[in-house]
């Protein structure tokens, strides 16, 4: 088992620092809030000061932070960049591809090693082990090496391709998430508006080649506008659109059709919804009074 140390104790930080621990492994973990760290505290982690303490007390550190800019004020600091020579950093948050690829260049100038390992999947399949890690290694020799580390997380980690590849393909997958979640708000907006029984909407739509499990999993929420205890807020779902947005943008791929998904979104944003699970986003399409005239 190897010394991992985890830079990010938030939603899913917490449980993969769990996972970790359930597989055996010594935990070093770093929060800019140390209170958000105390689950991982009392289960067994060890503490440490700062993002430079754990690069040097661990052997590979694996990040979970919001973004870009959180990610580079934590690895690449003086202090930070100091301690990475020899070190093997894993990427796990949601960036885009090339941010990705600057970050390895990065952490590879200063000596060490870098891997990116998005993952499909929310808080109850970290708990459970079963998440769908997406691995981009520049070599299939390094993947292997922490192969150990990334079935932690789920059972069959998978090599996509060079750093990069797997961000881009996290990406694709949280774009069919923001994109099918916002039609079907719309469809259960209207046939709710019209009167139409919601359980012959779904038992149909489960019997036909149209329904994704997703819209199950939303369904309650939406009904009774209980969106509480996010697995997944609005302001991340709304982050990963503009970062798609952004990726297509450099590789060249029109993304036009999620203008108006981003728009939902920040229309559920200004309204107070950010911290909220993303199902949230059903109240931007109920906000019009029907027009009856």
């Amino acid at each position: 088992m190897s010394k991992v140390g985890l830079l990010g104790t938030g939603l899913m930080g917490v449980p993969m620092g769990e996972a970790l621990l359930r597989a055996g492994h010594e935990l070093r973990v770093y929060n800019r809030t140390r209170e958000r760290a105390r689950p991982l505290l009392e289960a067994g982690a060890l503490w440490c000061d700062s993002p430079a303490r754990v690069l040097t007390d661990s052997e590979v550190v694996v990040l979970m932070l919001s973004d870009r800019a959180a990610i580079e004020a934590s690895l690449l600091s003086d202090a930070s960049r100091a301690a990475l020579a020899g070190r093997t950093v894993i990427q796990m948050g949601t960036i885009a591809p090339n941010e990705s690829r600057d970050l390895r260049d990065a952490v590879v100038e200063a000596g060490g090693e870098y891997l990116e390992a998005p993952v499909l999947g929310s808080i109850p399949e970290a708990r459970a082990s079963t998440l769908l890690v997406m691995v981009g290694a520049d070599s299939a020799e390094a993947f292997e090496q922490w192969r150990e580390v990334f079935t932690a997380f789920g059972p069959n980690p998978v090599h996509v391709g060079g750093v990069g590849q797997a961000a881009a393909l996290k990406l694709a997958f949280n774009q069919l998430i923001a994109s099918l979640t916002t039609a079907f708000s719309l469809s259960l907006a209207l046939i709710r508006r019209e009167g139409v029984s919601v359980d012959l909407f779904m038992d149909m739509l489960r019997e036909s080649a149209l329904y994704a499990p997703t819209f199950d999993k939303k369904l309650e929420r939406m009904l009774k506008a209980d969106f509480s205890n996010p697995n997944f807020p609005v302001k991340h779902m709304l982050k990963d659109v503009n970062l798609v947005a952004l990726a297509a943008r450099e590789a060249g791929v029109d993304a036009g059709l999620l203008a108006p998904v981003r728009e939902n979104l920040e229309r559920v944003m200004a309204a107070g919804h950010g911290e909220e699970d993303y199902s949230a986003l059903y109240l931007g399409l109920e906000q019009r009074k029907p027009d009856r005239t």
